[in-house]
C-alpha cells in the first residue's frame, strides 16, 4: 500500500528525511525517484524487488529533487548533466551512508538513491552463506603469500561485501593493506583507502602503479575495467603481494576467458591467479512462515541429475505479517574455484575452452546451480528463485544435455497431466476467480521449466 504524504502541511525537508529514513528500516538497498508526466512515483527495491512507495506530485517534484541534490553535494544549477553525490547523516538517531545518482530524462531529472549497509561484512566472513565446503576453499586461498583471488558476479550481487569481509579477515597489525576504488564505501580502521579521481588522472592503473612502491602486503582493486588495469594488477600478485579485486562475468570460466580477452599473457594468468568466487542473491525464505510441500515430477528430476540424490520435500514461500511476500532478506549462491596445477598447466599451455571446462569443473567445484539446489534444500531459499537466477547455459554443468532431456520429459508429462485435468467447458463458462490451490502442477510451475530450458 502506498505511503501517503501532506504535502501541504509537510516541509519537503521533512518529506525527503522520513523517505530516506522509512526505507532504510525496511531493509530497502535502492530508492528510485522517478519522474513521469503526471506526477513523480517513488520506488523501493527490498530484496531485489522494486516495490512502490509513494507518489509525488509535480508541483513539489523539482523542490523534492532540488532538496537530494544539496544534501548530497550536486550542483543544483545543472539539471542537463548526469551527476554523483553522497550523503553521511544521522537521522532520527539513525546513521546513514547514501551513494546519490541523478540523471536527466525526458521527463524530468531522474535520482537513485543507493542505501549502503555494512552489517553483513562486519559480521564476518563465515556468515556470507557459504557451505562449509565453500568457507574451507576461501581460507585457503587468502592464506597465500602471493597472488589474486577475484570475487565475480553482476551488479547488485553482493561483490563489495564479500571483498571487505576477505580484507576484515586479512586486516591484522603486521600486514599493509592498501585499496583502490570508486567510490570508497566503507571506511575500514588500519587500512589505507585510496579514491580514484579520473578527472585528475587518478585511474585505477595510475594508483596501482604508486601502490606497489607503499610496501603492501595486500592490495584491493575495487573493479578491474579495463586492458591496463587488469595487467597490472596481475603483475601486481605475482610480485609477493595478494590483490583482491572483482569483475562482472558469471562463472569461474567467463571469468578467465574475460581475463584472456583483456589481453593478459597466459603464462602470467597461470601463475598469478589463485581462485574465484563466483556469486548471485536469491531472496531468503521467510522462517516464520515457510512450509513444506512434496517436490514435482521435474524437481525430483532435477535434484536427481544436479545432486544425484533424491530429494521429497523442500519449502515454499507462504507470506505472513513479518514478511509480506514469503521472504525476508538475501542469501548468496556461491561458485568457488581454487586453481590447481593442472588447470595452470591447462592454462599455461592455451587448452581449448571445452577441455578447459571439463577441466574446471571436474576441480572439486560446486556450480551455482548446486550450491542454489543445496540450499533449497536446506531451506534457505525456494526452487523457483533459483531457476529464475540460473539459466542453464550459464552453469557448466557435467551432463547438461542429459539433464536438459529430463526436464524436456518433465515438462511434456507436465502439460500433458494439466491439458487432462481442465474442464471441457466452453470459454465464457469459465469463472474468474483466483486460483485454486491443487496439486496439479501450475502455469507458473511450467513456465519455471520454460525459463530453466530456453
Amino acid at each position: 500500500m502506498l505511503k501517503v504524504f501532506d504535502f501541504n502541511k509537510m516541509p519537503v525537508v521533512e518529506v525527503v528525511n522520513e523517505i530516506l529514513v522509512d526505507s532504510s528500516k525496511r531493509g530497502a538497498s535502492d530508492i528510485h525517484f522517478d519522474p513521469w508526466d503526471e506526477m513523480m512515483k517513488v520506488r523501493i527495491r527490498i530484496d531485489g524487488a522494486l516495490v512502490d512507495y509513494c507518489e509525488v506530485p509535480n508541483t513539489i517534484k523539482k523542490n523534492l529533487v532540488t532538496r537530494i541534490k544539496i544534501i548530497s553535494g550536486m550542483n543544483i544549477t545543472e539539471s542537463r548533466l548526469p551527476q554523483d553525490g553522497a550523503i553521511k547523516a544521522t537521522l532520527q538517531d539513525i546513521p546513514l551512508d547514501l551513494r546519490v545518482s541523478c540523471l536527466p530524462t525526458s521527463n524530468g531529472e531522474k535520482i537513485v538513491v543507493r542505501i549502503l549497509d555494512y552489517s553483513m561484512s562486519l559480521a564476518g566472513l563465515e556468515t556470507l552463506g557459504f557451505t562449509e565446503a565453500n568457507y574451507k576453499k576461501v581460507l585457503q586461498m587468502i592464506s597465500v603469500p602471493n597472488g589474486i583471488i577475484l570475487v565475480t558476479g553482476a551488479t547488485g550481487t553482493g561483490k563489495s561485501t564479500t571483498v571487505y569481509s576477505i580484507l576484515q579477515k586479512l586486516n591484522k597489525e603486521d600486514t599493509n593493506i592498501i585499496t583502490v576504488e570508486d567510490p570508497i564505501e566503507m571506511e575500514i580502521e588500519g587500512v589505507n583507502q585510496v579514491q580514484v579521481s579520473s578527472e585528475i588522472g587518478l585511474t585505477f592503473a595510475s594508483a596501482l602503479r604508486s601502490i606497489l612502491r607503499q610496501d603492501p602486503n595486500v592490495i584491493m582493486v575495487g573493479e578491474i575495467r579495463d586492458n591496463e588495469t587488469a595487467k597490472i594488477a596481475v603483475r601486481a600478485s605475482i610480485t609477493g603481494h595478494i590483490v583482491l579485486s572483482t569483475i562482472h562475468t558469471n562463472n569461474s570460466l567467463n571469468t578467465i576467458e574475460r581475463l584472456l580477452d583483456m589481453e593478459v599473457e597466459r603464462y602470467l594468468l597461470a601463475s598469478s591467479l589463485e581462485g574465484i568466487i563466483s556469486q548471485k542473491l536469491a531472496r531468503r525464505l521467510c522462517p516464520h512462515c515457510r512450509t513444506k510441500r512434496p517436490t514435482t515430477h521435474y524437481e525430483k528430476e532435477l535434484f536427481q541429475k544436479v545432486l544425484h540424490k533424491e530429494v521429497n520435500e523442500i519449502y515454499s514461500a507462504e507470506g505472513c505479517e513479518q514478511c509480506g511476500t514469503g521472504y525476508k532478506g538475501r542469501i548468496a549462491l556461491h561458485e568457488v574455484l581454487l586453481i590447481n596445477q593442472e588447470i595452470r598447466d591447462a592454462l599455461s599451455e592455451g587448452m581449448p575452452k571445452e577441455k578447459l571446462r571439463e577441466l574446471v569443473y571436474k576441480a572439486d567445484v560446486a556450480t551455482l546451480l548446486q550450491d542454489g539446489l543445496m540450499k533449497v534444500e536446506a531451506g534457505y531459499t525456494t526452487f523457483e528463485e533459483v531457476l529464475k537466477l540460473i539459466e542453464l547455459d550459464d552453469d557448466d554443468l557435467a551432463g547438461e544435455n542429459d539433464l536438459r532431456s529430463a526436464i524436456d520429459t518433465a515438462r511434456i508429462a507436465l502439460s500433458e497431466k494439466e491439458d487432462a485435468q481442465k474442464p471441457n467447458v466452453a470459454p465464457q463458462a469459465q469463472t474468474t476467480g483466483p486460483t485454486p490451490n491443487v496439486s496439479a502442477p501450475s502455469r507458473i510451475e511450467n513456465r519455471q521449466i520454460e525459463n530453466a530450458v530456453e
